[in-house]
C-alpha cells in the first residue's frame, strides 16, 4: 500500500457549460469557461508552481510564484487569478518566470527556518517542494537581518501546534476558516513585515473562536499548523480510503497510516459527503480507538453481582448460545430478543436481525433509530413513500430559502452545517424554528430573516400555522400538487388548516411565538425560489414526532419544493449509520427495504434464502422489551454497539428492565453503562477495525475500509456469526462483501449495489436498482414513490407532560461540537478539553427567581427522577426553558425524562420535560451511586485484563 495522492488543480472548478479552448506551453487545452490557467494548465498535467493556492479555496493571488507570461499581454499574471479566453497562448517556464520565481523563493526562505531535516513536515512541507520546483539552491540575501525565526509556538490545541516562525502569510489557513468553515476564527495581525497569522485577539488556539475542524491545518503549506502526531509518530507512508463512523453526513477521509499506527486523519476530496472537509471529531477524535479502556478479551459472569471472568470466544459464544436456548425452552420463543446497532455497518446490522429472526424464530428486534429517527421512516413513507430523505447535500448550494426546524447543524452535522452557512453568506434566505438559539441563528456574516423560538412540544402547531398562511394567502403552488398529489386530499387538508384555530395569532397561546414573525416566515418560504427543508431530532423526539414529519411534507408539498434540486424534505441524521439500520430491517415489523413482515410473498423470499421459517407476527419495540422484561416475560437479550442504559429514556425503568433479565449479551467497545447489567460481554471493533458499508442521510453507501486489524481478534460480523452457528441457524460468509451480496439480492433498492460498484463510483444513493443503475441523488423526481403524494391532516395534541407549579419549568436537550451521543467514544478522547462535563443552560429571569449564579451546581427534578449538574446563564433559551446535554453519564440527562413517545413509533419524548431546577450542594445520591459502580466497574476490568 502507498499514500493515495489526490489532485490540487490550484483553484475550484468551473460551473460553466461553454468550454473555451487556449494553448498552454504548446499544447492546446479545452476547458469550461472561468476556469484559471492555473488549473487548465493541471489538467493537462503541467503543475505551475504555486503555495497560495489550493484548489479547495478561491484563488488569491498572494505567493507571486504562479506567474506566466501570456502572448501579446504585458506583465506577467498569476495564473490562479487569471481566467482562460479562447485562443490565448500562455508560457508557464520561460526564463523571466524562471527568474522571479527564484527570487520570491529567496525572499520566503531568508525569513524562514532551515531546520528541515527535523521539521515534523519534513517530506509533506509545499515550501519545501516550490524550493525544489524552482530550483532554488542558494539563498543571496542572508539571515542577519530582522527575521521571524525565533518566533514562539503554541501547543494549547490538544491536537495540533501553531509555530509562528514558520508561517509565510500567505492566508490559506485564514480562507479556509472563512470560506469551507465558515467561522471566521482566523485573521491576519499586525501590517507589513509584523504581519502573522492570528487566532481570535491574538489568543491562544484553545481558547479562540477556532472549531478545529482542521481545516487550517489541511491548507497550511508548511508546518506552521501540524498535527501532534507527526512530531510523535512521523509521517505517514500509507493510506487507507474509508467512512468516519460520528454522525449522519457521512465524511471520507484518508487513514494515514505508519505501520499499523494511524498517524492523521485527512479528509478525502472526492468524498461527495463532505468534499474535503472534515469537523474536530472526524478529524481528531480517533483516539479512542485504542483507548485503554477498551476490552478485548470476550467475558462472563453467572450473576451481575459477581465479577467478570476472561474466557475464549469459543466459552463465551457456547454460554450465550446455552443460555438464550434454556430461556426460550422455559418462558417461549418470544422471550428473547435483540437491538442492532446504528453506529454498526449494513452488514453487521444486516446479521443481527438475521439472527433473531432466523435463530431467535421471533421479530424481537429493534434499533437505537426507535428512539431518534423513527419517526421519519414512518411520516415520509405515508407521505411520499419511502423512509428517508429526498435529497443530495450538493443539492444545498441551488437553495434560495433555507428552513431549519429542531436541528442545530453547525454543532450536530458541522461539515454540512458549514456548506449550508456558505450557501447562506451567498445570499439564501434562511427561517429557524427552534426553541433555542442555535449557532445557525446567528453567527459571522450570518443572521436568520426569522427565527421563530417556538415552545417545545409545539412542532405540529407552528408548521400547521405555516400552511395556514400559505393556503390563506394562496401562496399554493395549484399546478404541483394537482399533477403530483391526491387533489382530494389536498382539499381536505387545505380545508383543515385554513381554519381560523390554526392561525399564527391562534396558535400563539400554545407556541408563545409572535404571529407576524409567522406570516413573515410562511411567506419567504412559500415565494423566495427553491425553498429547502432541514430538520433534526427536535422534530422527531416528541409525542407528535410522526405527525410533524407529515406537517413538514405537506408544506413541501403545497409549495412545490420536492422533486428537484434546491428544496425537499431533509432528515439530518444523528448516527453514522441510522439510515442503514433502518434499510437493513430493524424494526421488528419490516424486513430490509421496509416490507411489512407479514406480506407474504416477500416474508418467502427470505425463507428461501434463509433456509428457516419466518415468525409472521411483528415483534416487540425497545420500550415493549422493557415492560415485558419487568413484567417476566421477556428474559434474553443480545445489544450490539448500543448503550441503551445511558441513551434510552426514563433510566429507572430501563435498569430495571435490564436487571429482570437472566442473559444479557453486549457487544461493544467499553465496559459501558449497559454492560454492568450484562451476563456476557463480547469485545466490539471500532470503524478503523472494519471492513462494509455506512449509509448516511442522503442515502449515501460508502464503504468503511479495514485500517488496521481488529485488535480484539474478530470483526463484530464474525462475532454474530459464530453467535448464530452456535444456536444452530447456519451463517457462513467469509466476506462482508458476501452479505451485502445478499442484501442485494433480497433487496429491492439495494438490487445494483455491490463492493465492485462502490469501488467503481466511491459511493451510491439508494435507489439503486435497474431504473437507477448509478443510484438515485434526488428521490421522487417527476412522480412520488408512492404515486400520488399524500397530504396527512395534522391535528395539534397538546404532549401529556405539562408544567406546573411543581414542575414549572421545560427541558429539552441536545448535543455540542465536540462531543458525540452518550460520549463513549469522544469523552475518551483530548475532545474533553472542551466539554469536560454537561452544563444547564437557564435564562436569567429563571435563575434570579430561584437564587442561582452561573456556575453554581443545581438540583434538575422532573416527575421521573433527579440529576444535578452546574448551571450557565444563557440567552440562547427563553424564560421557562432549560437545556442541557447528554454526553456525560454521570449527569445523564435521562434520569429525569420521561416515558412519553410518539404516537405512531414510541419514539420517546426526550425534548419536553417538565422540570424544576433548584440550587444544589453538588452531586444527587444517585451521582454518588454511579460514581462508586463506575469505579468498581474500572477495577474488575483491570483485574480482568
Amino acid at each position: 500500500m502507498s499514500l493515495v495522492h489526490e489532485i490540487d488543480y490550484g483553484t475550484p472548478a468551473s460551473k460553466s457549460e461553454k468550454l473555451v479552448t487556449l494553448t498552454i506551453d504548446g499544447m492546446k487545452v479545452s476547458v469550461p469557461e472561468g476556469t484559471s490557467i492555473m488549473r487548465a494548465a493541471m489538467e493537462i498535467g503541467n503543475q505551475i508552481p504555486k503555495l497560495c493556492a489550493t484548489d479547495m479555496l478561491e484563488s488569491f493571488g498572494s505567493c507571486r510564484l504562479c506567474l506566466v507570461e501570456i502572448e501579446g499581454r504585458n506583465g506577467t499574471p498569476a495564473s490562479c487569478t487569471t481566467p482562460v479566453m479562447d485562443g490565448i497562448v500562455v508560457k508557464t517556464q520561460t526564463d523571466r518566470l524562471k527568474k522571479i520565481r527564484k527570487g520570491v523563493m529567496e525572499l520566503y526562505i531568508s525569513d524562514h527556518p532551515l531546520d528541515c531535516l527535523t521539521c515534523s513536515a519534513n517530506g509533506d512541507c509545499e515550501l519545501q517542494d516550490m524550493a525544489g520546483v524552482v530550483g532554488l539552491r542558494e539563498v543571496r540575501y542572508g539571515y542577519e537581518g530582522e527575521n521571524h525565526i525565533e518566533m514562539g509556538k503554541d501547543t494549547s490545541n490538544p491536537y495540533f501546534t501553531y509555530e509562528k516562525s514558520k508561517c509565510i502569510v500567505c492566508n490559506r489557513c485564514v480562507r479556509a476558516c472563512e470560506e469551507v468553515q465558515g467561522t471566521f476564527a482566523l485573521t491576519i495581525s499586525g501590517r507589513g513585515f509584523d504581519s502573522r497569522v492570528s487566532p481570535g485577539m491574538d489568543e491562544p488556539f484553545l481558547t479562540s473562536e477556532c472549531v478545529s475542524c482542521g481545516a487550517c491545518v489541511q491548507a497550511c503549506p508548511t508546518a506552521t499548523l501540524n498535527e501532534k502526531a507527526m512530531f510523535d509518530i512521523g509521517t505517514p507512508e500509507h493510506s487507507v480510503v474509508t467512512t468516519c463512523a460520528y454522525c449522519g453526513v457521512g465524511c471520507t477521509f484518508k487513514a494515514e497510516m505508519r505501520g499499523d499506527e494511524l498517524v492523521r486523519m485527512v479528509p478525502y476530496k472526492d468524498g461527495k459527503a463532505n468534499r474535503g472537509h472534515s469537523c474536530v471529531k472526524g478529524r481528531f477524535a480517533y483516539g479512542y480507538a485504542t483507548h485503554k479502556d477498551r476490552i478485548l478479551k470476550p467475558m462472563i459472569r453467572a450473576s451481575i453481582h459477581e465479577p467478570w471472568k476472561e474466557v475464549s470466544y469459543e466459552e463465551a459464544i457456547q454460554y450465550a448460545a446455552s443460555e438464550f436456548k434454556r430461556i426460550q425452552e422455559k418462558y417461549g420463543r418470544r422471550s428473547v430478543g435483540g437491538i442492532t446497532s446504528s453506529r454498526c455497518t449494513n452488514e453487521e446490522t444486516y446479521l443481527v436481525q438475521k439472527l433473531i429472526r432466523g435463530a431467535f424464530g421471533n421479530n424481537n428486534v429493534d434499533t437505537c433509530a426507535r428512539v431518534c429517527h423513527s419517526p421519519t421512516g414512518y411520516g415520509l413513507s405515508q407521505t411520499y413513500g419511502t423512509s428517508a430523505g429526498t435529497q443530495d447535500f450538493d443539492s444545498v448550494e441551488e437553495s434560495d430559502v433555507i428552513l431549519v426546524i429542531g436541528a442545530n447543524p453547525t454543532d450536530g452535522h458541522p461539515v454540512f452545517g458549514s456548506r449550508m452557512k456558505k450557501r447562506l453568506r451567498q445570499g439564501a434566505r434562511l427561517i429557524v424554528v427552534d426553541p433555542r438559539r442555535t449557532d445557525i441563528v446567528r453567527s459571522p456574516h450570518i443572521e436568520a430573516d426569522f427565527h421563530l423560538p417556538l415552545r417545545p412540544g409545539t412542532n405540529v402547531a407552528i408548521v400547521t400555522a405555516l400552511a395556514h398562511v400559505i393556503v390563506t394567502e394562496g401562496l399554493v403552488n395549484e399546478a404541483f400538487v394537482r399533477e403530483r398529489c391526491d387533489w382530494d386530499e389536498f382539499q381536505d387538508w387545505a380545508a383543515f388548516v385554513a381554519d381560523e384555530r390554526h392561525s399564527p395569532e391562534a396558535v400563539a397561546k400554545y407556541t408563545g411565538v409572535d404571529p407576524a414573525q409567522v406570516r413573515g416566515a410562511a411567506r419567504l418560504y412559500a415565494t423566495g425560489g427553491n425553498a429547502a427543508i432541514y430538520y433534526g431530532l427536535g422534530v422527531t423526539e416528541h409525542s407528535q414526532g410522526s405527525t410533524t414529519v407529515m406537517a413538514i411534507a405537506n408544506l413541501a408539498m403545497a409549495t412545490g419544493n420536492v422533486g428537484r434540486n434546491g428544496v425537499g424534505v431533509n432528515p439530518l441524521r444523528g448516527q453514522n449509520n441510522v439510515q442503514g439500520s433502518c434499510d437493513m430491517g430493524s424494526f421488528p415489523h419490516e424486513l430490509p427495504g421496509y416490507r411489512h413482515i407479514s406480506d407474504d410473498a416477500t416474508r418467502a423470499a427470505f425463507e428461501a434464502m434463509w433456509g428457516v421459517s419466518l415468525d409472521d407476527e411483528p415483534g416487540l419495540r425497545i420500550p415493549n422489551m422493557f415492560d415485558a422484561a419487568v413484567d417476566g416475560t421477556f428474559k434474553g437479550m443480545y445489544v450490539q454497539g448500543e448503550d441503551i442504559l445511558q441513551s434510552d429514556p426514563d433510566t429507572r425503568h430501563v435498569s430495571a428492565g435490564l436487571a429482570a433479565l437472566e442473559c444479557l449479551v453486549v457487544q461493544d467497545l467499553f465496559l459501558n453503562e449497559t454492560a454492568n447489567y450484562a451476563h456476557v460481554f463480547l469485545p466490539g471493533c471500532s470503524f478503523l477495525e472494519k471492513d462494509g458499508t455506512f449509509t448516511n442521510a442522503e442515502r449515501r453507501i460508502q464503504r468503511v475500509r479495514k485500517v488496521m486489524a481488529p485488535k480484539n481478534g474478530y470483526a463484530d460480523w464474525e462475532v454474530t456469526q459464530l453467535l448464530a452457528q452456535a444456536l444452530g441457524f447456519p451463517m457462513d460468509y467469509a466476506h462482508p462483501s458476501q452479505i451485502m451480496d445478499e442484501i442485494a439480492a433480497l433487496t429491492p433498492t439495494f438490487t445494483g449495489v455491490s463492493y465492485a460498484k462502490l469501488e467503481e463510483m466511491g459511493s451510491v444513493q439508494w435507489p439503486c436498482n435497474e431504473k437507477a443503475p448509478e443510484g438515485t441523488p434526488i428521490m421522487h423526481i417527476g412522480g412520488f414513490v408512492r404515486g400520488k403524494g399524500k397530504f396527512v391532516l395534522t391535528e395539534y395534541v397538546p404532549t401529556d407532560e405539562r408544567t406546573g407549579p411543581r414542575f414549572p419549568l421545560l427541558l429539552t436537550t441536545g448535543r455540542i461540537l465536540s462531543q458525540y451521543n452518550v460520549g463513549a467514544q469522544t469523552r475518551r478522547t483530548a475532545n474533553v478539553a472542551w466539554h469536560p462535563e454537561d452544563v444547564l443552560e437557564i435564562h436569567a429571569h429563571d435563575a434570579e427567581n430561584r437564587g442561582i449564579r452561573d456556575g453554581d451546581f443545581v438540583k434538575l427534578e422532573s416527575r421521573a427522577g433527579s440529576t444535578s449538574l452546574k448551571a450557565v446563564i444563557s440567552d440562547r433559551v427563553s424564560p421557562g426553558v432549560v437545556y442541557t446535554t447528554f454526553h456525560h453519564p454521570v449527569t445523564q440527562a435521562n434520569v429525569v425524562t420521561t416515558d412519553y413517545s410518539d404516537w405512531a413509533t414510541n419514539c420517546p419524548e426526550y425534548k419536553v420535560t417538565a422540570v424544576q431546577i433548584s440550587p444544589s450542594n453538588g452531586p444527587t445520591r444517585w451521582q454518588e451511586d454511579y460514581e462508586d459502580l463506575s469505579k468498581k466497574s474500572r477495577r474488575i476490568a483491570e483485574a480482568a485484563e
